[in-house]
């Protein structure tokens, strides 16, 4: 559809030249601008299966004649009231025109078998069999069914069936499948997430034939296509892909860069007394789990003090944290080093908190989806975090509010993370031992250690027994919360 847009811009400034607006004010250019990022903001140039004229002409009229009205309104030199409204009008008839006949062309080169794309059944259900041979009999939609994944006997279906939705990742490659459409079949709703998210470490587009879809409830949605009487929901894809990535290192970078020159006093000072207060080194690294699961080194400041258990001790005891370290941990200042770690690039700004790997192992058997948080760069801070899960707080719950950031991010979202943590640390300094903002705390999974000692007793011994140890989980309801700032 970048062609589309190229055509608009072209039809734009051939209207705007031909019916004398100057070419050399700067509001022209901006007028036209704001028409074709307006249609792209409405989704025109997103490619779609159903091509309709009809269906988008309102939402084309309106994007390309709202930047002319303004600018009659706002009465700008060099051009008549008579005259703007008059080239928004003829912008507007002339897309509508182009638009039908590029339509026009698209569907006549599908009906000839140019630019099918190989689609994939997920669910062999009645329904998804009728709906592939809609597909097969009208090739103007451009979809080339393929064949079927799901767990059923492949007699009297039309297709291949190719196996299980555990194929998915083998089928999606062997068979080059473009587009996905999930449909009804025997594949539990709660493992659907595995096949969506397949998809998008694929690259290819995922569409949903929604339940109880003769109700039409869904046909409003701009992210609907109506094809021939099935309305296919298209997913949106998580927006973290490679540009988005780009733009998100670029921020971390900026920011962590200007934080560390900032704060370099404030840095300087905190490491004198952390060096001064305890014997051990002004900085402590720790392996976490970052993005697909590579191992990293967190730095932060040293708040404990020396000993061999901090890698598999869910929380350490009052008697291990310094005088210092407990005012660090409560004012968030002990991971300011971590601004390091994200201009190397290991971390990011804002990201689910990395974890041990002593407890990632732990946490992947037990927490659904808490693998999925790995998909990016860990962070500083999180959603988790905002939402006051830090700590002895659930381990379910901050998997989920992280993968709903991954699937939900933009940059302003990332801003307005850091500023709410910014306030939960200013709020945590005067109220240390506040509650969390939570109005109840639910059970939660809880590491132990099967063979504990009172940490006293182990202190007094200097033992280290980090080695040829278990670890249990059980789920409780937090007593306590932990005194660091992001978690």
């Amino acid at each position: 559809m970048r062609t589309v847009a190229l055509s608009d811009a072209v039809l734009l400034v051939g209207v705007v030249a031909a019916l004398g607006l100057s070419l050399a004010t700067w509001w022209t250019w901006v007028a036209m601008a704001t028409v074709v990022s307006a249609l792209a903001l409405t989704g025109h140039y997103r490619p779609r299966i159903t091509l309709s004229v009809a269906r988008e002409a309102g939402s084309i009229i309106a994007c390309a004649l709202a930047p002319f009205l303004v600018l009659a309104l706002a009465k700008v030199p060099g051009a008549t009231t008579a005259r703007l409204i008059v080239t928004g009008a003829i912008v507007a008839g002339g897309i509508v025109i182009a638009r039908c006949a590029t339509y026009w062309v698209i569907r006549l080169m599908r009906t000839r078998g140019w630019f099918a794309e190989r689609t994939l059944f997920v669910g062999a259900g009645d329904v998804s069999t009728k709906m592939a041979a809609t597909l097969e009999e009208h090739p103007e939609y451009g979809l080339r069914p393929v064949g079927f994944l799901d767990e059923v006997d492949s007699a009297g279906l039309p297709l291949p069936l190719f196996g299980g939705v555990g194929m998915l990742r083998m089928v999606l490659s062997e068979e080059r499948i473009d587009r996905v459409v999930v449909a009804f079949g025997v594949t539990r709703e709660s493992d659907m997430v595995d096949v969506f998210r397949a998809c998008e470490d694929a690259s290819v587009e995922i569409h949903v034939l929604p339940r109880f879809f003769e109700l039409a409830t869904a046909m409003n949605s701009r992210n609907v296509d109506d094809v021939w009487g099935y309305p296919l929901l298209r997913l949106r894809r998580s927006l973290l892909r490679r540009n988005a990535r780009i733009v998100k290192r670029v921020f971390d970078a900026t920011v962590a860069a200007f934080a560390l020159l900032v704060v370099s006093p404030l840095y300087a000072g905190i490491a004198a007394v952390v060096k001064l207060t305890s014997p051990g080194p002004v900085h402590f690294r720790q392996q976490r789990v970052g993005e697909k699961g590579v191992i990293v080194d967190v730095l932060k400041f040293r708040s404990m003090r020396l000993n061999t258990r901090s890698d598999v001790e869910w929380n350490p005891t009052n008697d291990a944290v310094t005088k210092i370290g407990r005012i660090l941990r409560v004012t968030g200042l002990d991971e300011l080093p971590q601004l390091w770690n994200i201009l190397k690039g290991d971390m990011s700004l804002v990201g689910p908190r990395p974890e041990r790997p002593f407890f990632v192992e732990q946490f992947k058997v037990d927490v659904p989806r808490y693998d999925d948080r790995h998909r990016v760069p860990v962070g500083l801070t999180g959603l988790a975090q905002v939402h006051g899960l830090r700590g002895d707080t659930s381990i379910d719950e901050r998997a989920r509010l992280d993968n709903q950031y991954i699937e939900n991010w933009s940059l302003w979202r990332d801003v307005v993370i850091l500023f709410q943590t910014f306030t939960a640390v200013i709020r945590n300094t005067f109220e240390p031992n506040g509650e969390t903002g939570r109005s109840e705390a639910p059970p939660v999974l809880r590491i132990h250690r099967v063979d504990e000692q009172p940490q006293q007793a182990r202190h007094a011994a200097g033992e280290s027994d980090s080695k040829n140890s278990s670890a249990a989980i059980e789920t409780s309801a937090p007593g306590a919360k932990e005194a660091s700032s992001i978690g």
